[in-house]
């Protein structure tokens, strides 16, 4: 053979290992995700950390949460804000002692020392990372995943079906929506300064907006993203977030201190602004929301009537609910098969079904085993296609060259 031919097939060579390990810097830790990823591939069950958030008015609301979303793997803090009565937090800590499967894990923590959540300002992303905070330390710190909830959430499938799928991917994944405007970059674009009530004051109240003169210019070294308040975290993003190695997180965390809305800029801003984080989103926030008319300013409260759209999303999570407790009824009855007042049944459960008094649930059997159903499959379908190329690379940390 001509030592020419040897000599470029060789140089050849060399240069498709060099653009194969530049693409594997370029695209970090999940850029492996498109060829490992197969529907069929499956791993040990992931546990999730959740955070259930509430109100005035809400406690009922969040046990009924709780038992929705409740699975022995798992972990999770129950937060009434400090505009709940004390009374609310010692039921709802009652509660959680008093029931035979969570006492008796002891996988459930209600935050005694509440904070006053607004949602607008800061208080929101602070309670968050508190909590988070407190999920990275002690005996419920083994979980993959973080997600966030309040009481007017719900859960459309189960905990077994949620684990089945979420079994399948890399646990660096971020399902978070975002998108970057790059206008915000500019340093002649101010945004004006406001104070958070709820860092303050007993009671919420609209923002106070300062002297039209004090504006904050924004930063120059990143570009501000916005979204959804809702996500799923990963782990190591999440422990990115409360150490910061690289100080980004609590640069970020300064400048939205008096922003509006900033639970829906915060994180996104962080994850699409650190390298090690970027090629790790999902732009999905795994909750189907009915949008009011002009779209995208307040989500309409769900009843019977969005119900085919709702389960057709394929989410795993829709809000907002109210005090509609029939089209809740139905889900519990027609999604998660749970009954009145108890957990939602799960391959985990031993106990005598034919005993109504105590249900299937009445204590812990395998906690790793699944029974996944047809929720299930509905969220497969939505995770496929949000992993095919278009809906996956595409759509990380997009900015829109809005000026």
């Amino acid at each position: 053979m001509d030592l020419r031919c040897v000599l470029c097939v060789a140089a050849g060579a060399l240069f498709a290992v060099f653009l194969l390990g530049a693409s594997w810097i370029a695209f970090p830790s999940a850029s492996f995700f498109l060829l490992q990823y197969s529907p069929a591939t499956q791993r040990a069950p992931p546990r999730f950390a959740y955070l259930i958030s509430g109100s005035a008015g809400d406690a009922g609301r969040l046990r009924r949460c709780l038992l929705a979303l409740y699975h022995p793997r798992n972990h999770y803090i129950l937060h009434l804000d400090a505009e709940a009565p004390d009374s609310d937090r010692t039921g709802l800590a009652a509660f959680v002692a008093a029931h035979p499967v969570v006492a008796a894990v002891g996988n459930v923590r209600v935050v005694e020392k509440a904070n006053l959540v607004t949602y607008r300002g800061i208080t929101m992303v602070t309670t968050t990372l508190h909590a988070t905070a407190i999920f990275l330390r002690g005996p419920g710190a083994d979980w993959d995943w973080f997600i966030n909830l309040s009481a007017s959430d719900y859960s459309l499938v189960t905990q077994d079906d949620l684990m089945d799928v979420f079994s399948r991917l890399p646990r660096d994944l971020n399902f978070i929506e975002h998108t970057g405007d790059l206008g915000w970059k500019a340093p002649a674009r101010v945004m004006p300064v406001v104070v958070d009530r709820g860092l303050y004051m007993k009671t919420k109240q609209d923002l106070l907006w300062m002297n039209e003169t004090e504006k904050r210019e924004l930063p120059t070294a990143f570009t501000l993203f916005t979204g959804s308040a809702w996500m799923v975290l990963s782990r190591p993003f999440v422990e990115y977030l409360i150490w910061g190695w690289d100080n980004l997180p609590r640069t970020v965390l300064l400048y939205y201190a008096n922003f509006v809305s900033s639970p829906e800029g915060y994180f996104q801003t962080v994850v699409c602004s650190a390298n090690e984080f970027r090629n790790t989103t999902v732009n999905h926030d795994m909750h189907y929301i009915s949008w009011d008319n002009p779209p995208g300013q307040h989500p309409q409260l769900l009843n019977a009537s969005h119900w085919d759209k709702m389960v057709g999303n394929k989410a795993p999570f829709a809000r907002k609910f109210g005090q509609d407790d029939m089209v809740l009824d139905r889900i519990d009855a027609d999604l998660l098969l749970r009954p009145p007042g108890m957990v939602t049944p799960g391959g985990w459960c031993r106990g005598d079904v034919s005993r109504s008094s105590d249900g299937p649930c009445c204590s812990v059997g395998s906690p790793t085993r699944l029974l996944p159903g047809p929720g299930a499959a509905r969220l497969q379908r939505l995770v496929t296609s949000l992993m095919l190329e278009k809906n996956f690379r595409s759509k990380q940390c997009k900015i829109e060259h809005n000026y």
